[in-house]
């Protein structure tokens, strides 16, 4: 199967998850059936309380993961390009979401809707593959991300977060890096001079 030359990313990256040449036909057929969204910045592809739509690859743009705290916004997670998200508990359970995704850049995103997803998970051993080394990467992500919380200084985990995520570092504006490192933005405008 010969996929348009806009999803080779998408491609690669599931190849890259799944890593098993056997399943290269079904990768196709998964991939082929992602479709097109484009979001604008400040669009959301989930609203807090709605029922989110879509299991997503970032193609381009980044999405904000956040929920609003005694009307403070919180950024709780940054999907970058090359990434898969969703407000997962409400897109795999249809459960109104806890948190709003929406777009800080202008975003082109490969979605999935939840019947779709549904099949592939129950027909598509590419895909069952795929989504099970997925949300394996995830688990361990989040378990780091919590205990440097914990256990790191602010300044230490924004030097992880230099090492670690340039990419974030150079294209996320400084408000939303502060939210998502559990630090002030006059901090993290300090930390920022100190740490060349």
């Amino acid at each position: 199967m010969k996929l348009p030359q806009v999803q080779t990313s998408l491609f690669e990256e599931m190849k890259l998850m799944v890593n098993d040449s056997s399943f290269e036909d079904l990768t196709c057929e998964t991939v082929a059936a992602f479709k097109l969204l484009h979001l604008k910045k400040n669009d959301f592809l989930v609203k807090e309380n709605e029922i989110c739509p879509y299991f997503c690859y970032v193609e381009s743009g980044i999405l904000q993961h956040e929920i609003i705290i005694n009307d403070i916004e919180i950024t709780t997670y940054l999907a970058l390009r090359n990434t898969f998200t969703a407000s997962l508990n409400s897109f795999l359970f249809h459960k109104p979401s806890r948190k709003s995704i929406k777009a800080i850049f202008d975003c082109k995103l490969w979605v999935l809707d939840s019947n779709t997803f549904q099949k592939l998970i129950k027909s598509n051993k590419a895909f069952h593959q795929f989504y099970y080394n997925l949300i394996e990467k995830q688990i361990c992500l989040i378990d780091d991300y919590r205990i440097d919380l914990l256990t790191l200084t602010p300044e230490e985990r924004y030097k992880k977060l230099l090492l670690t995520e340039q990419k974030l570092i150079q294209q996320v504006p400084l408000h939303y890096l502060a939210s998502f490192l559990g630090i002030s933005s006059r901090h993290m405008s300090r930390i920022r001079k100190n740490i060349k």
